[in-house]
């Protein structure tokens, strides 16, 4: 059974309500080291955080999986010795790719194929892409592409909540030091690091400021 058959499936069974996951997600930072998620459950959790919207949808996020025991020892360091990360089942990098562009032609002809626009269609969005985004000045790129790996890692993080896993959104780590461990190049930029797994200890609570003084309502008083 495909990943993508099984996980439409399941939409269909009982499980957590959507408010339920929101109000249960929480930044958690010690984890069961027992605890293993197969590659498929981690495949499952992708599918599900690649349903986030993104710019033209280019998706420009990659996502580097880090299960084996040793590479997360040598994360650890790099991750100023955050212990979650040697502890968690799995550690994805998600990373974000400044020249998504380049596969325009691979998105617009599978929207083609899945019947959702026409050939003329197709040529005419892929041609764009190309154009728009690879004239775009390097900080406007590299601002897009963090914005939309922004959208998958919250989408990835809440599927993992909805299966019973927990997480916490690193972006305090060497990217650089990351980038030379697995020899990955300069078209990539590590974004966030994320910690999924059981949680040994609950994360703590947390309180948000009230809407009366974050919502402007017609009109904007900073």
């Amino acid at each position: 059974m495909s990943t993508e058959v099984k996980v439409q499936q399941e939409t269909t069974e009982a499980g957590p309500a959507f408010f339920q996951v929101l109000n249960e997600r929480r930044s958690v930072r010690k984890y069961d080291t027992e605890a293993v998620i197969s590659q498929e459950e981690i495949n499952e959790l992708l599918t599900m955080a690649t349903k986030a919207p993104s710019s033209s949808n280019m998706q420009p996020w990659r996502f580097l999986v880090v299960t084996d025991p040793e590479l997360k020892a040598k994360l650890l360091p790099l991750a100023f010795n955050q212990q979650q990360v040697a502890d968690a089942s799995a550690i994805v990098i998600v990373l974000g790719d400044l020249e998504m562009y380049k596969r325009s032609e691979d998105i617009y002809g599978a929207a083609f194929e899945a019947g959702f626009m026409s050939e003329e269609v197709k040529a005419q969005m892929t041609e764009n892409s190309l154009r728009m985004y690879s004239s775009l000045p390097a900080e406007r790129l590299k601002e897009i592409v963090i914005f939309d790996t922004g959208l998958v890692a919250m989408q990835l993080m809440l599927a993992a909540r909805a299966k019973g896993y927990d997480t916490v959104p690193m972006g305090g780590y060497n990217r650089d030091a990351v980038k030379e461990l697995f020899g990955i190049g300069e078209r990539y930029l590590p974004t966030l690091m994320l910690p999924i797994g059981k949680a040994a200890a609950p994360g703590h609570p947390t309180v948000r400021l009230p809407l009366e003084q974050i919502v402007h309502v017609n009109s904007f008083k900073g």
